[in-house]
């Protein structure tokens, strides 16, 4: 009986840490790889993708629309974010580019 318990303790354990942001996720990071010399800018223009349960996507998640939703001629820095809920049923992918 005392093994029954270890083992779904065990269980219990391993759920909860491969499970991490399984009911939601929201990611930030930067697209730039230097950063010596970023200006953030004085504008900020974002661009979407969407999917749903896996099998429709829809949007432009590109750099050009994110600059022309920002009226942005010239890009500085760019992000990404990731939203993510319920496994990935609904998942939202964004562009972030900033500039003046």
């Amino acid at each position: 009986m005392k093994n029954i318990h270890y083992v779904m303790v065990i269980c219990l354990v391993m759920a909860a840490l491969g499970c991490q942001g399984c009911a939601y996720s929201h990611i930030q990071g930067p697209l730039d790889t230097n950063f010596e010399n970023t200006q953030l800018g004085d504008k900020v223009g974002r661009s979407h993708t969407r999917s749903v349960l896996w099998l429709v996507a829809w949007g432009n998640g590109g750099t050009r629309a994110a600059a022309d939703d920002g009226g942005i001629t010239t890009i500085t820095h760019a992000d990404f974010e990731y939203t993510v809920y319920l496994f990935g049923i609904y998942t939202r992918v964004t562009t972030v580019v900033y500039g003046f």
